[in-house]
């Protein structure tokens, strides 16, 4: 065992130094401790540096409000809808307007509704999802404009855009190891998974990997597709797989990288009274909480980022862009790991999680001194 896990370390540092070309992450980027321990010993220090940073010049360009589209290739779930929360918080803080632009799950459509915002000469555009095949000549038309772009989670690589990411890789090892202790590196698990989608497919990465360097887990059924109701079409599709292993030890656990899944498998398997079948996933919401933090539930670990502030990232790149600023090509937020255990006994929600999570959120990626003034202007 010792010798298989490191194989799968040294493997999964080889897969992330090909797969990822990530700028380093927000806590890369934060000050030494030291330093921060010197910061807060001077109060008055602190105080006249945050003066200073709201009374910095606004940049002319962003010192208006501005309208920003918001092209989605889908807005259902829970991380979807608090996403879309965090993309209107910020972009109201600094007084402009967001139109948000729902595809459906419809490639097609989302080009369109790209063309739709460039034509009617939007000050930037944030794309969330979608793929380069069906997007590209839309985005190259916008620079063309001169309207930036900032995406979230697909693989266009357009020169000029900034591509931000959860960082997939490191969010699939987080679940997989921590199930692979929980399974003491063998059993037979449920792989949810569906192809077409840049973050699955990165998350998929690693899973091959997972599986190749512990021969001992062996994968009994894979299924999964992404819907209007995805969380419900995974529901039916465990059921049908509770059905054919009936038996108690038959499956050990379910590896649903994206929280529809985990919360439609969590659900067959708590009505299938299986509850001896733990379920591994990826992302966090509210509801994503209540489900995970109810009495015996399946759903025991998951890795993510806080969906609110991925969002809240994006539109600061924007208005970094909007300005005149120099922005990464690339940049991942980084994820963390949410055990059950590691929560306490009463209901958390979103906004309490750091309190219990170390390193979990943001809010200081991203952001220049302006901005706080840009905010304190418009009264946030």
């Amino acid at each position: 065992m010792k010798k298989g896990l490191i194989l799968l370390l040294l493997s999964l540092t080889l897969i992330l130094a090909a797969c990822t070309d990530q700028q380093p992450s927000s806590q890369e980027e934060e000050a030494p401790e030291e330093a921060v321990a010197e910061e807060s010993t001077d109060t008055t220090e602190s105080v006249e540096q945050t003066a200073q940073e709201s009374d910095a010049e606004i940049p002319a360009a962003v010192d208006k409000p501005l309208k920003i589209a918001a092209i989605m290739e889908f807005s259902t779930g829970t991380f979807a809808s608090q996403y879309v929360s965090g993309l209107e918080a910020q972009v109201e803080k600094f007084g402009g307007e967001v139109q948000i632009y729902n595809a459906n799950n419809d490639l097609s459509q989302m080009a369109n509704h790209l063309q739709t915002a460039i034509n009617q000469g939007v000050d930037g555009i944030l794309i969330d999802h979608g793929r380069a095949e069906a997007l590209n000549q839309g985005v190259e038309e916008a620079l063309e404009k001169g309207i930036p772009v900032v995406t979230f989670d697909n693989d266009i690589t357009v020169e000029g855009v900034t591509a931000i990411s959860q960082d997939d890789y490191s969010l699939a090892w987080g679940t997989l190891k921590q199930m692979a202790q929980d399974i003491d590196g063998e059993g037979n698990i449920v792989y949810v998974w569906a192809g077409g989608f840049t973050p699955l497919e990165r998350r998929n990465v690693i899973y091959e990997a997972f599986l190749e360097h512990y021969p001992n887990v062996k994968e009994v059924a894979r299924f999964g597709s992404v819907s209007n109701n995805t969380a419900l079409d995974s529901q039916n599709q465990m059921e049908a797989v509770l059905k054919k292993y009936p038996e108690e030890g038959s499956i050990d656990a379910v590896f649903a990288p994206y929280d529809e899944f985990a919360k439609g498998v969590t659900r067959a398997i708590q009505q299938a009274g299986r509850d001896e079948i733990k379920v591994y996933g990826i992302d966090l919401s509210d509801e994503d909480l209540q489900i995970m933090q109810a009495e015996n539930s399946p759903w025991v670990t998951t890795a993510a980022t806080d969906p609110a502030e991925v969002a809240g990232v994006q539109v600061r790149f924007l208005y970094q862009k909007i300005a005149g600023e120099e922005t990464p090509s690339i940049y991942a937020l980084d994820p963390s790991v949410v055990n059950v255990s590691d929560l306490p006994d009463e209901p958390v929600t979103m906004a309490d999680v750091g309190q219990h999570i170390e390193g979990w959120g943001s809010p200081n990626a991203a952001r220049t001194p302006w901005m706080d003034a840009l905010e304190a202007k418009n009264g946030q």
